[in-house]
């Protein structure tokens, strides 16, 4: 045996003993601690194996059956099944919905979102910082422009009833008939309630807006519908995998097939070669393992 084919068989302790040692002192923190970040959780042993294999190896650039690559039939086949499993999950018509599976985390998926349905300095609205929205919902300050989203576009924020704590639909509505958004977001990172789906789609289509649901807090409850249908109003939904859903650390975009509208196209487009190269195949893979565990009575069980 080559001394290089002997180092590319040496396990982590062995290979690099520094790097194994910070490892094992993170897994004792993560098992013996208490964890309290409602943004992370810990995923199965499969999904783990699943993001250790041979499929890191591989380069696919493209779409299934439009690669860039050779080799790529089983890859192919993966990811397939990924998307598959993703609309079984959320319980939607493969006939109505499409999704891509291959953004690297939340925050590119949004971005891929605007890029591909916006033009630059076009509007959005989404809820504001400070009331439990998320960085990627077009947050600046005063004094700067905090996210690429209110860089790149106009951003109006909405808020939350400064009594209630809870969406003020009625200062929303308001809003967004002045400021005429194409995009009006809902979705969250630290508010603690439901939405209100179908009038915030009454609002968008009464601006001629599309709607978005960045669900990825949330979306594992969502699969066990413990909370309100984001997919029977809103045009676009994406989400993380890592969070409720107990994945791997990627991302997916839901978009209806419409065919004026043509999400599709424009959303692929803009994920590649709009904004990545090559997707990570082993984390779609260990998505598509894990939408397998979130598809079980189990699961639902864990939700709740």
């Amino acid at each position: 045996m080559s001394a290089d084919t002997k180092a590319t068989n040496l396990s982590l302790e062995q290979a690099d003993e520094e790097m194994y040692k910070i490892l094992k002192k993170e897994e004792k923190r993560q098992f013996c601690g208490l964890e309290l970040i409602a943004s992370e959780n810990f995923t199965s042993r499969a999904v783990m194996e699943t993001l250790g294999t041979v499929f890191t190896n591989k380069y696919s650039e493209g779409l299934p059956g439009k690669r860039y690559y050779g080799g790529n039939e089983f890859i192919d086949q993966a990811e397939r099944l990924c998307q598959s499993r993703a609309l079984k999950a959320f319980h939607v018509d493969a006939k109505e919905w499409g999704v891509n599976v291959q953004p690297y985390s939340g925050s590119p998926a949004n971005f891929a979102v605007f890029t591909a349905l916006l033009k630059p300095h076009d509007r959005i609205m989404g809820l504001d910082l400070p009331s439990g929205g998320h960085l990627t919902h077009g947050f600046y300050t005063p004094k700067k422009k905090i996210s690429a989203t209110s860089i790149f576009f106009e951003s109006l924020p909405y808020r939350v009833d400064g009594e209630t704590g809870l969406i003020d639909y009625k200062a929303l509505e308001a809003q967004a008939k002045l400021f005429i958004p194409k995009i009006i977001i809902c979705g969250a990172s630290a508010y603690p309630r439901d939405w209100d789906y179908k009038k915030l789609r009454g609002i968008a289509d009464s601006v001629g807006a599309l709607l978005m649901t960045d669900m990825a807090h949330t979306s594992g409850l969502i699969a066990s519908k413990c909370l309100n249908d984001p997919f029977e109003f809103s045009h676009v939904v994406t989400t993380t995998t890592h969070k409720s859903l107990r994945g791997p650390r990627g991302a997916m975009i839901f978009f209806r097939l419409d065919k004026e509208l043509k999400l599709k196209s424009k959303i692929d487009f803009a994920v590649f070669p709009g904004l990545q190269g090559g997707p990570h195949n082993n984390t779609i893979a260990a998505i598509a393992v894990q939408l397998k565990q979130v598809d079980t009575p189990e699961f639902k069980k864990y939700s709740e």
